[in-house]
C-alpha cells in the first residue's frame, strides 16, 4: 500500500515509522529539507515542497497512493490537502489531523476528509473511557462522520450481564465488533455470555448511538 504523509512533524514521522515497520510504501512531503536528517527514518521516500501547491503534489503522484495523510501541525493545510487529494487526484482514502477541536466541523467530506483524528478529542473519550463506566463513550469518528467507535465498560450491577451477544436486541446500525476482557480481545460470537468488566466496541452510526445508548441503560430489557 502506497501511504503519502504530509507534514513530517513527531505525528507525521511516528506514523511513517509504523507503516514502514509494517511494510508499506511510504511517501512523506515537507517544506524543510533538514527534516529528513532529524526523522531517523530507514526506508522512507521524501518529497522537499509545499504541499498546498498542486504542482508538488503532481510532482508525488498524488493519484497512485492508496491512503493520503495530512498530518501537519496547521488545520488549514490538512484542509486544502485533503480537499486536492480527493478533487484533483481521486485519492480513495483520506484522513485529516485536527489540531484545534473547534475545527472539527469543517474536517468531513465537503472537505474531501474521510477520517478525522482529533488528538485532544480522542484523549478527552481516553480519560471519560477509563473512569466512564457504565456510559457509552465515543473513540472515534469515521467515514466523514458518519459512523463512529464507541465503547462501553459493562458495570458490575448491569442488566445485560448474563445475556448472550446473540440474544440481545443490539439497534439495527450498531454492530458489536470486539470485547475485551482481561487485557485480552475476543472476537464475538453469538454464544458469548457477557460479564461484567467487559468493555464492548461497536461500530455504529451516529444517529443510532442514543438507541445504543438506550439499549444500555439499566431500564432496558434485552431479551428477545
Amino acid at each position: 500500500m502506497l501511504v503519502v504523509i504530509v507534514g513530517a512533524g513527531s505525528v507525521g514521522c511516528s506514523i511513517a515509522k509504523e507503516l514502514l515497520s509494517n511494510g508499506h510504501d511510504t511517501l512523506l512531503i515537507d517544506p524543510k529539507p533538514e527534516v529528513i536528517g532529524k526523522s531517523g527514518l530507514r526506508g522512507a521516500r521524501w518529497l522537499v515542497g509545499d504541499a498546498c501547491e498542486i504542482t508538488t503534489l503532481r510532482e508525488a503522484k498524488l493519484e497512485e497512493a492508496d491512503v493520503v495523510v495530512s498530518a501537519t501541525g496547521d488545520d488549514k493545510v490538512n484542509l486544502v490537502v485533503s480537499l486536492l487529494a480527493k478533487s484533483e487526484f481521486g485519492v480513495g482514502r483520506t484522513v485529516g489531523r485536527v489540531n484545534n477541536p473547534k475545527n472539527d466541523w469543517m474536517f468531513d467530506d465537503s472537505w474531501g476528509v474521510d477520517v478525522a483524528v482529533s488528538t485532544p478529542r480522542l484523549m478527552t473519550a481516553l480519560v471519560e473511557e477509563a473512569v466512564e463506566i457504565g456510559d457509552l463513550v465515543r473513540l472515534l469518528t469515521l467515514q466523514a462522520g458518519v459512523a463512529s467507535l464507541v465503547e462501553f465498560t459493562v458495570p458490575t450491577e448491569s442488566h445485560i450481564i448474563g445475556q448472550t451477544v446473540g440474544t440481545i436486541e443490539w439497534p439495527m446500525d450498531s454492530t458489536l465488533v470486539a470485547i475485551l476482557r482481561d487485557e485480552a480481545p475476543i472476537t464475538p460470537s453469538p454464544d458469548d455470555v457477557v460479564e461484567g468488566g467487559d468493555e464492548l466496541f461497536f461500530v455504529t452510526t451516529i444517529a443510532a448511538e442514543n438507541d445504543l445508548r438506550a439499549l444500555l441503560s439499566p431500564d432496558k430489557p434485552t431479551s428477545k
